[in-house]
């Protein structure tokens, strides 16, 4: 789940948006985790809109299975706190999505890899 959009106002009834005292819009700051997930994500976007040998492409799918891998790992230990944090299943799920690399074995261990982060987002309710 995204976090809401503070610092906006619905318009006015003359339809001209209405300005707060700061009259500036804000954005949260992401987390360091949020950005890394988002730059994963954004390798995925890459790969399909440029012509990507096979090895680069091989290489952007490896780091996204470990980045998968990664947050699988901190759902777990998180999950032994209580439970699970709204932004981590948010970060899963962006990284669940995206290109799976030319070599054929490779995609088939992230198939895999997908497939558990697909079950533990289906497992939270995500």
């Amino acid at each position: 789940m995204l976090p809401p959009i503070r610092g906006y106002s619905p318009p006015g009834p003359t339809g001209a948006p209405r300005r707060s005292a700061g009259g500036r819009f804000h954005l949260p700051q992401a987390t360091p985790e949020a950005q890394a997930a988002a730059a994963t994500a954004a390798t995925g976007i890459l790969a399909l809109q440029q012509d990507w040998s096979p090895a680069e492409a091989d290489a952007a799918a490896q780091r996204r299975g470990q980045a998968i891998l990664q947050e699988l790992a901190g759902l777990q230990l998180a999950l032994l706190d209580g439970p699970a944090d709204p932004s981590r299943l948010s970060r899963l799920a962006l990284l669940a999505e995206g290109e799976a690399g030319a070599d054929p074995v490779l995609r088939e261990i992230l198939g895999e890899i997908i497939l558990r982060a697909r079950v533990e987002l289906a497992r939270q309710g995500a």
